[in-house]
């Protein structure tokens, strides 16, 4: 899929990975909808993307709550005359230090607000999308490692990716859009903690995940690091 002239919306997209990819796709040519709840943050991320070749469009809106959500696509799809082609489901939080949140810790406020955000908000993000999706839509769902490999200390955030990974292959087995889960390693957030690599060396796996990789090996599939540089080497 050629991301030119394509309607591409990124969720929790005022900084880190999502920020990095609302920049990314815009320099390949599409319209990029960028949302989260920091309207300010997200205001520098359109005016950073001044200049490329396609464009970003903030709108505030917070994935917990699906009238947001349903704003957000309903916005999307006024400016996309062959629907959505692109979702990325990247909100989430942590509301622990990496590796200092045991789970038999966590606060029940904590817990419930992050599976809200992370898994919840990919739900509503997905379920509101598909009435707009285009023909050959795909979904991405940023991930990580903790999973499947639990690691101490990683609280309530390991649970949440472990439910949104099985989140995107039931709605790959369900809906006609090409759901995939993309792990690209750590990268250095505030859900990191600042460890990782740059969210911009990155971005670009997602990119391919779109515009190069066939939707039938996205479709249900878990890509990694690993998959990506295999392919493009």
């Amino acid at each position: 899929m050629d991301a030119d002239g394509r309607t591409v919306v990124i969720t929790g997209a005022s900084r880190g990975i999502g920020a990095a990819l609302a920049g990314a796709f815009a320099a390949e040519g599409a319209r990029v909808v960028a949302c989260a709840r920091d309207e300010g943050s997200l205001s520098d991320v359109a005016e950073n993307a001044e200049g490329a070749a396609g464009s970003v469009e903030a709108v505030r809106a917070d994935v917990r709550d699906e009238f947001d959500v349903e704003r957000l696509m309903e916005t999307a799809a006024r400016g996309a005359d062959d629907g959505i082609a692109v979702l990325v489901a990247n909100a989430a939080v942590n509301h622990g230090v990496p590796g200092q949140a045991p789970i038999g810790e966590e606060s029940y406020t904590a817990f419930d607000d992050t599976l809200r955000t992370n898994v919840r908000g990919v739900f509503a993000a997905v379920r509101e999308f598909l009435p707009h999706a285009s023909d050959d839509a795909r979904v991405l769902v940023p991930s990580g490692s903790v999973a499947a490999d639990a690691k101490p200390g990683m609280g309530a955030y390991a649970v949440s990716k472990a439910a949104a990974e099985g989140l995107a292959r039931q709605f790959a087995a369900d809906v006609d859009p090409a759901v995939g889960v993309v792990d690209p390693g750590l990268a250095a957030t505030d859900l990191s903690g600042g460890s990782g690599r740059d969210p911009a060396d990155v971005a670009p796996m997602f990119v391919w995940a779109v515009a190069e990789l066939d939707r039938s090996d996205l479709d249900g599939a878990r890509l990694d690091l690993r998959a990506w540089k295999d392919a493009t080497r």
